[in-house]
């Protein structure tokens, strides 16, 4: 095993871990809101952690810079807070129709 196989080894397995603890900071947390955060970190530094070593497993095995995992962090960067702040909005208009006692 190389030793760039074996660093993308520790980061993806680190990236694995803090996309676990964002999973069990789902489950302890009580409130939809406290819910909302952890997961949104985890998501993204452990996906960024998982990227970065499927970057230096294959710009190793291949001999050339593979950074089209670039592109996938980039989107994932944007995409998941954006679809947390959606959630969040959606939770917010959600309690403020049931204080009105509306059903719109």
């Amino acid at each position: 095993m190389s030793a760039a196989s074996a660093f993308a080894a520790v980061l993806v397995i680190l990236g694995a871990l803090l996309a676990f603890l964002g999973s069990l900071g789902l489950l302890r947390m009580r409130t939809f809101y406290e819910r909302i955060h952890p997961p949104t970190m985890g998501t993204t530094l452990g996906t960024g952690l998982i990227l970065a070593a499927s970057m230096i497993h294959f710009t190793a095995l291949e001999g050339r810079p593979v950074v089209h995992e670039i592109l996938l962090g980039g989107l994932m960067t944007f995409t998941t807070p954006v679809t947390y702040m959606l959630l969040v909005r959606a939770a917010r208009r959600r309690e403020h129709h049931a204080d009105d006692g509306s059903d719109d």
